[in-house]
């Protein structure tokens, strides 16, 4: 009998960018296997009676494993009632820095003309590592008891299909929210809708609102999040996870050098490019994944998205760093009044944005090759075949080709 062949490849983009692995969607390893059967044996009474307290503290290590997000919660329940329910919620509470904004600047915050204004300084970290610990558990809740049933609601079988339609899931309602968040900061701002001279004019850009502060370090929070647990490997790399780590890398120097050195309005637009094409990328692979009949027509959307959000205005980003970077507002070092708009500062912010277009520019090579596939060859496979034989293997691996290619 004819080997039976799988549907289009079209939406299974090998872009893995926009969705890092969560705990949920981890493999388990076999010492966390057998400690999860020890326990459940021990509560079933197979290997004695344990004492009530020691059941108690199997059942909740047990639910725990189970639901990822417990902990987090609880932890950060914890923290939030012991500020909240405190007198003092001023700046002096040991928890003011982790929660909340810090260097409100005095003399700001009389009314809607003159909002409050925020400066930058080392309590920042606190609430950017608080905050991971939020994304932890919002990552982890939104996956387990909203996106886990609704995978199994639209007819997901696969154990690894489903934690791939999870992670692209997620990614839509991260981007979803940031991506029109960050849009609605910029409108407020003069570089709307990325008017690059605005990048530098009034440099340096040492305090902003509370919405542009708290934006940026939530950024911060989200991308340091993916980060750690993405170089833990804590899961099987995927096939593009060098290229993963690199893009990861960098943006995380270009969100900290931005913040620290005051070029957060360039850092505000590239953060825009990035959400708004993760919300297409991974709406396009959540599609493949639900074999929706608007797969091919939301990928050729999908595809002038990507292309105008990270490659044409990257490349106007690079062209305004080579250009007006020197020639609008002052272009001097000077430590004192945290001028750092100068020649060492403009090859650093080069070299880093430029990094980004190259990765890009690996996995625009990607988006060609589906495309290429699309128009030259309509390879139309039957789903039920390859798949059950490779169950482990992950959305980033090269799209399927037919014998013909082979």
């Amino acid at each position: 009998m004819a080997r039976q062949r799988r549907t289009s490849s079209v939406g299974n983009i090998p872009l893995g960018d926009n969705a890092g692995p969560a705990l949920s969607t981890m493999q388990p390893a076999a010492s966390s296997v057998r400690a999860s059967a020890k326990r459940r044996r021990a509560l079933s009474g197979v290997s004695g009676q344990p004492s009530s307290s020691r059941r108690l503290w199997l059942r909740y290590r047990e639910l725990t494993y189970r639901n990822t997000w417990i902990n987090p919660l609880l932890l950060m329940g914890f923290f939030y009632a012991w500020f909240y329910l405190s007198e003092d919620q001023s700046e002096n509470h040991f928890l003011h820095k982790f929660l909340r904004l810090s260097y409100a600047v005095e003399g700001t915050g009389t009314g809607p003309e003159n909002p409050t204004l925020y400066g930058k300084g080392p309590k920042d970290f606190a609430f950017v590592g608080f905050h991971i610990l939020f994304f932890t558990f919002f990552r982890e809740f939104c996956m387990q008891v909203i996106l886990h049933p609704m995978a199994i609601y639209c007819g997901i079988s696969k154990k690894s299909k489903i934690s791939r339609f999870m992670e692209q899931a997620y990614s839509i309602v991260y981007y979803g929210l940031s991506g029109p968040f960050g849009l609605y900061i910029m409108y407020h701002t003069p570089i709307w809708f990325f008017n690059t001279t605005a990048f530098y004019e009034h440099y340096p850009h040492k305090t902003h609102e509370a919405l542009f502060k708290l934006f940026y370090l939530l950024q911060a929070s989200f991308w340091a999040q993916q980060s750690v647990v993405l170089m833990l490997q804590l899961e099987k790399p995927r096939k593009d996870f060098y290229e993963l780590v690199f893009h990861h890398i960098v943006t995380v120097a270009l969100i900290f050098l931005s913040y620290r050195f005051h070029f957060t309005w360039i850092g505000l637009a590239v953060y825009i490019t990035m959400d708004i094409s993760d919300v297409f990328l991974a709406t396009s692979k959540t599609l493949n994944y639900l074999d929706s009949p608007i797969t091919k027509p939301f990928f050729i959307v999908f595809a002038i998205v990507w292309i105008y959000m990270r490659h044409y205005l990257n490349i106007v980003f690079l062209w305004s760093i080579l250009t007006e970077f020197r020639t609008v507002g002052d272009f001097e070092l000077n430590w004192d009044t945290q001028q750092y708009k100068c020649w060492i500062s403009q090859i650093i912010t080069f070299g880093l944005v430029f990094a980004l277009q190259l990765v890009n520019l690996y996995w625009l090579f990607l988006i060609f090759r589906i495309a290429w596939r699309l128009v030259f060859s309509e390879i139309a496979e039957d789903p039920r075949s390859e798949d059950d034989d490779d169950d482990d293997e992950d959305e980033s691996s090269p799209a399927p080709e037919s014998k013909k290619d082979q």
